[in-house]
């Protein structure tokens, strides 16, 4: 049988991250994310709604998110589901948790949330000494004079005898 654990979010982070390192040296960074949707209600009124996410994010990508992310940045994050189990010492009950773990994620918004080096969609700077995981975006499509709609794309005339295969 096929399993899938994937999970696919874009929302605003709902406080500063807090970044930790375990005696090994790895660093965990964890955050809130906030995610909203409206909607229309039985009566024709727009609702909106917000989910609450708890974020989980290790190594390099923990450390870049802690450098450069504060509450209410903008942020795609891709992971997988995780549920932790634990007893709490104080109560003696039994506590659980659902969680993303972070594996891929994407800065958005400009330079103005307080993300030096990430611009418009990017990530992080190519001179933040990091080796990047996430995949970046493809360079913006040219502009016309003036700085309207992109420029089309120049048309070629292409006829079957030029194609290789």
């Amino acid at each position: 049988m096929a399993n899938l654990n994937r999970v696919l979010l874009i929302g605003n982070l709902t406080r500063d991250p807090e970044l930790r390192v375990t005696p090994k040296g790895t660093a965990i960074c964890q955050f809130g994310l906030a995610i909203s949707r409206s909607f229309k209600d039985e009566s024709g009124q727009t609702r909106e709604e917000a989910t609450f996410v708890d974020i989980e994010a290790w190594g390099k990508q923990g450390e870049l998110i802690a450098k450069y992310c504060t509450k209410g940045r903008p942020l795609f994050v891709e992971g997988r589901l995780r549920f932790d189990q634990w007893e709490d010492k104080a109560t003696q009950q039994k506590r659980s948790k659902l969680k993303v773990v972070l594996e891929n994620f994407q800065f958005l918004g400009g330079r103005e949330g307080g993300a030096p080096g990430a611009g418009g969609q990017g990530g992080a700077s190519d001179d933040a000494g990091v080796d990047q995981t996430y995949e970046r975006p493809s360079a913006p499509a040219p502009r016309a004079p003036g700085g309207g709609r992109p420029a089309p794309a120049p048309q070629h005339d292409i006829n079957d005898e030029d194609v290789p295969f």
